[in-house]
């Protein structure tokens, strides 16, 4: 028998073909090995909980293509390993939200926007059910934020930002003290820099004036003092941890880790040892989209922003959020505005072309108001928490002919509503489209009429239209800021 072609031809290669073939053989099958190795390895790491605490099944979202949020959480359990951090008394089971910061990732991959929310704000927490255990905790007002995930989990916690800004979040990644800890020693250390020497011994943060690095047990106390940045509390530590996540965005961008992916790899690995995601973000492949949309992003439109806040008027050792600048900051974040360019505003529809095959028309001229606008009570009462605000206002709607409109100041509501009397509803119908706002919130109360301006209408002439607040960014991830010691933690 004569023996098969293919074999006579593999018989007659010359040596050193021979050789190379097979060595490029065993190099694929090396490296499939490899890459297997490690996909199993980062998938069996990954822990992972439910996305929402409530019935609803939210949206899937396209992580390659659409605009993503993501809720960052910081857990304070000391559970496990972070057993050396306290005792369960401290903190057990999910732990508290010790840091909360919602990314804001746009769709066309250019701005991140990152928002921090303190543990000791005040908020409303939605009716949340545990899954993990099938209990149900019902919904309660002016409690701190940090307890939505200690009660009934991570997917609370996502519920209560989704409530408190209007968004809708589609992943959360949680970690806990170790992933720091690991992290920062696997970058090399992380820069950061403080006014004064300051010694914290509740954190066992020490420094000493001017940059220094800190990695492993430093770069955690760094994230996690009370005391030693400005005058204490919450809102020192949220500047302190932007400050370092901008070192951090620098370093790695410098390092060009998120293209190498031997340096990814190992950052990987470690955190992935200690993360918690949801279903939608349990797997290796949608982690690495994640950190290919941040590979080209200029860090001078990675945006830090804190929730704007104030002692709380029932308790001033809490936080509650400040109005009307919150309400901008929602709605300039679910408009996707950059919030590194302040003033900016929502930017109108197209208008639709005109269909050249349809035959031209004349429109009809808009019929006369059946009453006389000099004659006309019209009150704009100033409920928006912005001084001056209904002066604004004013002069749009004496522009519009209605002179005897006045201005006067009223309680800070949430809702602008136009008021009207009996007889005034074309008046009222009229005043409203000046401000486009909706016939929903047009209601017979008052005599007259009456533009009740609320803290959703804080700025422009236009309802509606979301605005980027002044001053709202605290830094970039391209800048580079010293923390302010707290002069009580200042050490010689």
């Amino acid at each position: 028998m004569e023996p098969a072609r293919h074999m006579n031809g593999i018989k007659g290669w010359p040596v050193w073909l021979k050789v190379t073939t097979w060595a490029s053989c065993m190099l694929v099958v090396a490296g499939l090995a490899f890459a297997a190795f490690w996909v199993i390895r980062l998938q069996l790491n990954i822990s992972k909980a439910p996305l929402s605490a409530g019935s609803e099944k939210l949206e899937n979202t396209n992580d390659r293509t659409d605009r993503l949020q993501i809720l960052i959480l910081g857990s304070d359990t000391r559970d496990g390993k972070n057993s050396q951090y306290g005792s369960a008394e401290d903190s057990t089971g999910y732990g508290q939200s010790d840091v909360m910061m919602l990314l804001d990732i746009s769709k066309d991959n250019k701005r991140v926007s990152v928002v921090s929310f303190p543990r000791d704000l005040l908020v409303d927490i939605p009716k949340c059910i545990d899954h993990e255990s099938g209990q149900t905790y019902p919904a309660r007002s002016g409690v701190m934020i940090n307890t939505a995930m200690a009660e009934a989990g991570i997917g609370c916690a996502v519920d209560t930002i989704n409530e408190l800004t209007g968004m809708k979040i589609d992943h959360f990644m949680m970690a806990d003290f170790n992933a720091v800890k690991e992290l920062s020693s696997t970058v090399g250390g992380v820069d950061v820099c403080i006014s004064d020497a300051v010694f914290d011994p509740d954190s066992g943060l020490r420094l000493p004036k001017g940059t220094s690095q800190v990695e492993g047990e430093q770069a955690l106390a760094f994230l996690r003092t009370r005391h030693a940045f400005e005058l204490g509390g919450d809102l020192g530590r949220i500047k302190a941890q932007q400050g370092f996540l901008s070192a951090l965005t620098r370093k790695i961008k410098d390092d060009g880790t998120l293209g190498d992916p031997q340096k990814l790899l190992r950052i990987a690995d470690v955190v992935t040892q200690n993360l918690t995601v949801d279903d939608g973000l349990a797997s290796v492949q949608s982690l690495l989209t994640i950190g290919s949309r941040l590979r080209d992003i200029d860090v001078s439109k990675v945006a830090f922003v804190a929730a704007p806040t104030q002692p709380a008027s029932q308790d001033p050792n809490r936080l509650e959020l400040v109005e009307p600048e919150a309400s901008q900051l929602f709605a300039a974040l679910r408009a996707d505005l950059d919030l590194t360019s302040p003033g900016s505003t929502e930017s109108p529809s197209p208008a639709r072309p005109a269909d050249p095959t349809a035959p031209a028309t004349t429109a009809p001229a808009p019929p006369a108001p059946a009453y006389d606008k000099a004659l006309q009570p019209v009150a704009v009462a100033n409920g928006s928490g912005t001084p001056a605000r209904a002066q604004e206002l004013l002069q749009t709607i004496t522009g519009a002919g209605f002179t005897r409109a006045s201005t006067f100041a009223a309680a800070t509501v949430n809702t602008t509503v136009v008021y009207y009397g009996a007889g005034f509803e074309d008046v009222a119908k009229d005043v409203a489209a000046l401000f486009g706002i909706p016939a929903i919130q047009q209601e017979a109360s008052v005599t007259g009429v009456q533009v009740y301006l609320g803290t959703d209408f804080t700025s422009g002439t236009q309802y509606g239209q979301a605005t980027v607040p002044k001053d709202v960014v605290n830094q970039t991830a391209s800048d580079v800021i010293c923390q302010t010691a707290n002069p009580a933690y200042v050490t010689g």
